[in-house]
């Protein structure tokens, strides 16, 4: 039998979770294996860039993760839990870079959903900002 893996956020309390799991192997005839994140306290992450802009795109990428784990670790949670992430870059020419980055950090178990777009940072020293929520 297949198995498959759920996040189920926002579905009440454990009996209509469990109920929820129960529906979604009668209806697809797979085992459903899942976790529930706390989500009566998201965290959010706001913008982040990075304390040393003199780096490049890459610098600075691990500068705003390392700020992010950081900042997670102090408020209970960590990478795995980001459910949502905004990720703000100067020049998409740029991305490749910035996404091997975020590639070798990212919970590979975990991924969160991810919009990366072009835009104009606060100041032209920055090359990318990150934002996002995460789940207790």
């Amino acid at each position: 039998q297949q198995k498959i893996n759920v996040m189920l956020n926002g579905f009440g309390d454990k009996a209509e979770i469990e109920r929820t799991r129960t529906e979604l192997e009668k209806t697809f005839g797979v085992e459903v294996a899942y976790s529930a994140a706390d989500m009566t306290k998201p965290e959010e992450i706001a913008g982040m860039v990075a304390e040393d802009p003199s780096a490049d795109i890459k610098g600075q990428t691990e500068q705003v993760l390392k700020r992010i784990d950081a900042a997670l670790k102090s408020a209970g949670t960590d990478k795995s839990k980001i459910l949502s992430a905004q990720i703000f870059i100067t020049d998409m020419r740029n991305f490749a870079d910035m996404n091997s980055v975020w590639d070798a950090w990212m919970d590979p178990a975990n991924p969160p959903a991810r919009a990366t777009v072009e835009a104009r940072l606060a100041a032209p020293k920055y090359f990318v900002e990150i934002a996002g929520v995460a789940a207790k």
